[in-house]
């Protein structure tokens, strides 16, 4: 069943983006912007981070059955063919971990996770609850994508391993687009950052390279631009702080090469950021 426009701006979509050839990022309001058809979107996925099962005296798991339920009913409305869940599913606590599973496995798409700081377990853990490795990679169609760790098992901040993510970048350089997981951001424009100059310039030299995504700064809901590739960030699902409202983000790579990408507040009517890349 396709969107209408009516109810793709009933969902309080929040700055649409498309980013066009050479990278470059045309910006819309939610009036200004009309979703393509179905049959021009090639590949279809969506972000949300920051599930934090388990942290006390928050709603965590009202606020993961309800995440649940909008990915849910993105992938009835206008399909989804998989969704990404960007670091923090639990908090601290590994215990919660194999609850976690159990919630995601209620996703009606196939779903990736990567690692965020408060998913405090050991490379094993994680690789015997999800079956994958911290750092790993998959295709879809001709796109690539990169899942990189940023933390280790205290919960510090660390930049995801250079060589296996330099390996990456040229083993998927033929790829009509990659783009790259990764819960916190490299780049020193949030507090919460960790400054990994070297991978920085890795992602800066690759063409082919259309987007990296972030969680981990709940206040963070739009767009940032590093030698012309754009770093997107999409709220949080749960947490004690952040937006004012809880959401996550769309990404649509169409046939033509462009990738549109919005962010959605599904719990109000206030308008929330749209980009084309």
């Amino acid at each position: 069943m396709s969107l209408s426009r009516r109810d793709f701006l009933g969902l309080s979509v929040k700055s649409i983006v498309v980013i066009g050839a050479g990278n470059i990022l045309q910006s819309f309001a939610p009036g200004e912007f009309f979703l393509p058809s179905p049959e021009k979107v090639s590949l279809r996925f969506a972000l949300a981070s920051d599930g934090h099962y388990g942290e006390p005296n928050t709603k965590f798991e009202l606020h993961y059955d309800e995440m649940i339920g909008w990915l849910n009913r993105e992938k009835k409305q206008r399909g989804v063919d998989f969704s990404m869940i960007n670091g923090d599913l639990i908090h601290n606590d590994p215990a919660f971990l194999p609850t976690v599973k159990i919630k995601l496995d209620q996703l009606d798409m196939p779903y990736y996770v990567s690692h965020g700081n408060h998913d405090m377990v050991d490379g094993a853990t994680w690789e015997e609850t999800w079956k994958i490795p911290l750092h790993y990679a998959f295709e879809k169609k001709n796109s690539a994508f990169l899942i990189l760790d940023t933390a280790d098992k205290a919960g510090k901040y660390i930049c995801p391993d250079i060589e296996w993510t330099r390996k990456q970048l040229i083993r998927y350089s033929s790829k009509k687009q990659l783009f790259v997981f990764m819960h916190i951001t490299p780049v020193d424009w949030t507090k919460n950052a960790i400054v990994c100059p070297e991978l920085v310039a890795l992602f800066s030299k690759q063409v082919n390279l259309k987007a990296v995504f972030h969680g981990h700064d709940h206040d963070q809901d739009s767009a940032k631009e590093r030698d012309g590739k754009h770093y997107f960030f999409d709220s949080h699902i749960a947490g004690s702080w952040g937006t004012a409202y809880r959401g996550y983000r769309m990404v649509e790579v169409l046939t033509d090469g462009q990738v549109l990408t919005y962010q959605v507040n599904p719990t109000s009517a206030e308008k929330v950021n749209n980009h084309r890349v």
